[in-house]
């Protein structure tokens, strides 16, 4: 899109434009005009570089992923922070590392494999089969190239083999599995006391020592992240196609339906039955003349009253369509044999047609329905005709104002309001946005976001450039930022009700955890659980596997990872903290091993699988680590909470 707008420039600042950005690339390349040099680089690995661009648009779709995958569940705070760059960015890394491992080691990826990679992908197919204009059509949603996507398809699965390779060698054994059963499918018999953390809450507050310490050894948790409030003006061809909808001249679209009028009308079909009396190809004229007698002898029937269906049923020597009384259904043009054609699509519906000879022998043709042929009235269509229209008019419009836009705003960079007054456009306002922006509409887009936190627009306050924050639609951005907060602690007095509620359940939390272990050392040294327990419930749970339900996760935890009972003593005590501050108590008496049964053969190769995969990612995990421990690998520091 912006490549026909540049296409359109003229005037002497589109000039001035172009020699501006002549000058950089002639004295430092277009690397360093683009930032290129060592601030664009986030890591290096073995000297291959990752760039800030292509980290960033790895934690974008990194946030996509997440976004889809956990649909209404997905927390932009969660996922927004250093935490999640941080994953990415080790997580490219270790694919670097990888890629040069396997070209060291000589591997490669045939042309046939990524051939059948593309064909075998679900997005390129249509009706499950492969579509060259699926293929095509989503490259180029995308912006990518085939030789480009194909060179990163290839990287993509050279980075498998080595992995795969190395995780399938790995192996169980029958005692292995034998093992994992015993686990897997033990029971305990339990029995659990809650501790609830509200019938211990502190009697009076924390100390200020205590808010102030825990304040300075939680800073991140009252950090506010640096936010922006923006103003833009956006461009979008679909509003300005339903305004030109309403200017359109009737005879106009008049002339565009005569003109494409062929597009609106349906070809004629029509519905026809023969009776054939067969010639082979190299036959005579009197084996002609004879068959042509004979089928103006059956003509002579029909016409006398014979019905056309029992007397094809009868004579004719078509095997596909005689059992049906010649009936071929309806028929196109372009499907039969052309002098056979040119007679059915010539005659009159209700009529019978003279013999027709075609490569097959000689014919008797009857049209019984005519559809199509006819043209859609202008009244069906005009709407069609208005849209399109008024989408192309808009096209043009917007190409001509997008040049504008970029004009106005470049000649004004501190303002928005007179692009807004020239091109009739409205200066709409975001509520406050950090640099992770927003699930849906223009500050999704991390281009856009950039260009708000860019050094040229918050910190010298100038206008964007002109920006495409849609890439399936035609539209156009320019921004700029009204008020700006940086990242900041948020001062103890407005997070002292937070800090001090924290301080109380934690307080709590730790009384109730240390009764629960006062009551534990008590049954320790033979006290009876009901008798420990006082006034608290003693819930019996009974001999429980590991995942069973109705069962508290937290005492399951404790429950199967509490030390084997004493074969001549008690059950074994454990205590812990449950997930919402409550203490628990959790009694084991008894532990039952899984067994194997014969009838569980099926069920135990599917074991050995699960067990030997996670034993394969165990082996890949530590490949990897090796790998990178020997790699030379340089991290560049990450600013916190921003974008590169």
């Amino acid at each position: 899109m912006l490549q026909e707008i540049r296409e359109r420039a003229q005037g002497w600042v589109a000039w001035a434009i172009v020699i501006l950005i002549t000058i950089p690339f002639a004295f430092w390349g277009i690397d360093s005009y683009l930032g290129g040099g060592g601030s664009q680089v986030v890591a290096k690995v073995n000297g291959t570089e990752i760039t800030e661009r292509a980290f960033s648009q790895n934690v974008q779709r990194a946030r996509i992923e997440l976004r889809d995958r956990l649909g209404d569940a997905y927390d932009p705070e969660l996922f927004g922070g250093d935490r999640l760059r941080q994953q990415v960015l080790e997580r490219m890394i270790r694919d670097t590392v990888l890629l040069d491992a396997s070209a060291d080691m000589g591997l490669r990826v045939s042309d046939q494999a990524v051939r059948a990679a593309i064909l075998a992908e679900p997005y390129f197919q249509v009706d499950g089969e492969f579509s060259k204009d699926a293929y095509e059509r989503a490259l180029q949603l995308q912006g990518l190239t085939s030789t480009g996507y194909e060179e990163s398809l290839r990287s993509r699965l050279l980075s498998t083999q080595l992995p795969r390779a190395v995780a399938e060698t790995e192996f169980v054994t029958d005692a292995s599995v034998a093992d994992a059963v015993r686990l897997l499918r033990q029971q305990r018999e339990v029995a659990y006391v809650t501790l609830p953390n509200k019938d211990f809450a502190p009697s009076g507050p924390p100390t200020d020592e205590q808010i102030d310490a825990y304040y300075k050894d939680h800073q991140q948790e009252f950090e506010t992240p640096e936010q922006a409030r923006i103003s833009y003006l956006l461009l979008d061809a679909e509003a300005l196609a339903a305004k030109q909808e309403g200017d359109l001249d009737e005879a106009d679209l008049r002339a565009r339906y005569e003109a494409r009028i062929k597009e609106f009308t349906e070809p004629e079909e029509r519905h026809i039955r023969h009776i054939l009396l067969s010639l082979p190809a190299d036959a005579d004229e009197q084996q002609a003349a004879e068959a042509r007698d004979r089928l103006e002898a059956i003509r002579a029937r029909i016409e006398g009253g014979e019905d056309f269906a029992k007397v094809a049923e009868e004579v004719s020597q078509d095997p596909a369509s005689a059992g049906q009384g010649g009936d071929l259904g309806m028929v196109r043009r372009g499907l039969l044999d052309p002098a056979f054609e040119q007679v059915a699509f010539s005659i009159e519906p209700d009529t019978l047609s003279e013999p027709v000879r075609s490569r097959f022998g000689y014919h008797l043709i009857e049209v019984t329905e005519v559809k199509g042929g006819e043209p859609k009235p202008f009244e069906e269509v005009r709407d069609q005709l208005a849209a399109e229209a008024g989408s192309n008019r808009a096209e043009s419009v917007f190409f001509d104002q997008a040049e504008q836009l970029a004009t106005l705003t470049y000649e004004s960079p501190d303002s928005l309001i007179p692009a807004a007054e020239a091109l009739g456009l409205e200066v709409k306002t975001t509520d406050w946005l950090d640099r992770q922006g927003t699930d849906d509409g223009p500050f999704s887009n991390p281009k856009v976001l950039n260009a708000a936190f860019s050094a040229d627009v918050l910190e010298l306050g100038n206008n964007s450039e002109l920006l495409e924050p849609d890439p399936d639609r035609l539209q156009a951005l320019v921004l700029r930022v009204d008020e700006h907060r940086p990242a900041a602690v948020q001062p103890l007095d407005e997070v002292r009700e937070q800090i001090v509620d924290r301080l109380d359940e934690q307080r709590a939390a730790d009384a109730a955890l240390a009764r629960a272990d006062a009551i534990a050392k008590e049954l320790r040294q033979g006290v009876a659980l009901d008798e420990a327990a006082g006034d608290y419930e003693v819930q019996q749970a009974g001999l429980v596997e590991r995942t069973a339900a109705g069962i508290p996760a937290d005492v399951l935890r404790l429950a199967f990872t509490a030390p084997r009972p004493q074969a001549d003593g008690g059950p074994s005590y454990v205590t812990g903290e449950a997930a919402g501050g409550d203490a628990l108590i959790v009694a084991v008496s008894k532990v039952e091993d899984g067994k194997e049964e014969a009838e569980d053969k099926p069920q135990m190769q599917a074991e050995a699988q699960v067990l030997s995969q996670a034993l394969g990612r165990g082996d890949v995990s530590a490949m990897l680590a090796d790998m990178e421990s020997r790699a030379k690998i340089e991290r560049q520091p990450l600013e916190s909470g921003e974008e590169p």
